[in-house]
C-alpha cells in the first residue's frame, strides 16, 4: 500500500491522492469470514414506513402551527425541531435508496418521494442516482459527489467564516456538483419527484401562506448545513486520522437520526437496515474499535470551522 499525495502534507485546496482501493470490501469479506451470521442482519424494515409518515405528519403540523409566528419564532423553531426531523427524513431516505423499506424498488422509490415532502429541494430521486455511486467509487472525482469540488476547495480555502457559509449553504453545493460527476441524473422518477414535491409547496402556500414555506426552508438549510446535525457530513468522510477515510459516530444523536451514525457499519454492510447496524459492531467489535470514531457532531463541527489544518481538502481521493 502506498500513497501518491500524504495526508499529513496539509493542503487546503487540494485533496490527497490514494493509489490503493477503498477499504470496506476487503473488510467485509474479512468479517463475513469470522462472523458469517452477520449476512443474516440484511433486509428490509417496515418500521422505517411508520416512522417516516409520523415525522412527515409531524413536519406538516408544525408547518401550520407555526404560520402566524413572528419571523424571529419561526427561525427558532426551525432550528431546534424542525431541522432535526427534516434531518432524520434525509436519513429515512437514504434507506430507501438502498431498499431497505420495502423488497421491490418501486414502493422505496414513492416513500424516499414522500419523505422529501418538507424539504423544499426535489432531491429523493437523484439521491438515489449519485449516492448509490459513491458507495462504489468512494473517493473518485467523476463519480463521487459526496467530493466537494476543486473550485469549491479554493474559494473555501481553511477560512473559518468561509467554511461557516459553506456549511450554511451546503444544499446549494451539492447542487452545483451534479454536472461534473458522470451518472445519469435525469429520470421517470426524477421528474415524478419534482411534480409531487412543487404541487406540494404551493399547496403549503396556498394553504398555509409564506410564511409557512419559510420555515420548511429554514429546516432544509439547517438540517444539512450550519447546525450540530452538520456535524454528520464533516463526520462520515472527512479526515481527522489519517490514512482512515471513513468515520462512524457513536453519540447520543443516533436515537433521532436512525443510526445514521454508525457509517463504517454501514459502507460495510449496506443491505442492513439502521435498526440493526448497531448489532454490526456489537457482533464484530475488534473490527470497529480498532478505528477512530467521534462521539459529538458538535464539537466535530467546531473543530472542522476553526482547526486551519481542516479544509474542503480533508478528504482521501483516488484515481481511477
Amino acid at each position: 500500500m502506498s500513497t501518491l499525495s500524504f495526508i499529513g502534507d496539509v493542503s487546503a485546496t487540494e485533496c490527497p491522492v490514494v493509489d490503493y482501493r477503498e477499504p470496506h470490501l476487503e473488510r467485509t469479506r474479512a468479517i463475513l469470514k469470522k462472523y458469517p451470521e452477520i449476512q443474516k442482519l440484511s433486509g428490509t424494515t417496515l418500521t422505517s414506513f411508520f416512522w417516516a409518515t409520523l415525522v412527515v405528519g409531524s413536519q406538516i403540523a408544525l408547518t401550520y402551527a407555526v404560520k402566524d409566528l413572528p419571523w424571529w419564532a419561526i427561525a427558532v423553531a426551525a432550528y431546534t425541531i424542525g431541522s432535526v426531523l427534516n434531518h432524520a427524513l434525509w436519513v429515512l431516505i437514504h434507506e430507501c435508496t438502498h431498499n431497505l423499506v420495502f423488497k421491490k424498488q418501486w414502493p422505496n422509490q414513492w416513500l424516499a418521494i414522500f419523505c422529501n415532502l418538507p424539504i423544499i429541494f426535489p432531491s429523493a430521486a437523484s439521491f438515489r442516482l449519485y449516492h448509490l455511486q459513491h458507495h462504489m467509487y468512494q473517493g473518485r472525482w467523476d463519480k463521487d459527489a459526496d467530493l466537494a469540488r476543486p473550485f469549491e476547495a479554493r474559494i473555501v480555502k481553511n477560512i473559518t467564516w468561509r467554511k461557516a457559509a459553506w456549511l450554511l449553504l451546503f444544499p446549494i453545493s451539492q447542487l452545483l456538483r451534479v454536472p461534473h460527476i458522470k451518472v445519469k441524473f435525469y429520470d421517470k422518477w426524477v421528474f415524478a419527484n419534482q411534480v409531487v414535491e412543487f404541487s406540494f409547496l404551493a399547496a403549503v402556500i396556498t394553504l398555509f401562506g409564506w410564511k409557512a414555506f419559510a420555515y420548511l426552508a429554514f429546516c432544509s438549510f439547517f438540517s444539512i448545513g450550519l447546525h450540530p446535525l452538520g456535524g454528520r457530513w464533516i463526520q462520515e468522510h472527512y479526515t481527522t486520522h489519517a490514512p482512515q477515510e471513513t468515520y462512524s459516530y457513536y453519540g447520543g444523536a443516533n436515537l433521532v437520526a436512525f443510526n445514521v451514525g454508525f457509517h463504517n457499519e454501514h459502507h460495510d454492510f449496506m443491505s442492513i437496515p439502521w435498526n440493526r447496524l448497531p448489532l454490526v459492531k456489537e457482533k464484530a467489535p475488534e473490527f470497529y474499535d480498532t478505528l477512530h470514531s467521534h462521539t459529538s457532531w458538535t464539537k466535530l463541527m467546531l473543530k472542522f470551522l476553526f482547526d486551519p489544518k481542516m479544509s474542503l481538502a480533508s478528504r482521501i481521493t483516488r484515481h481511477k
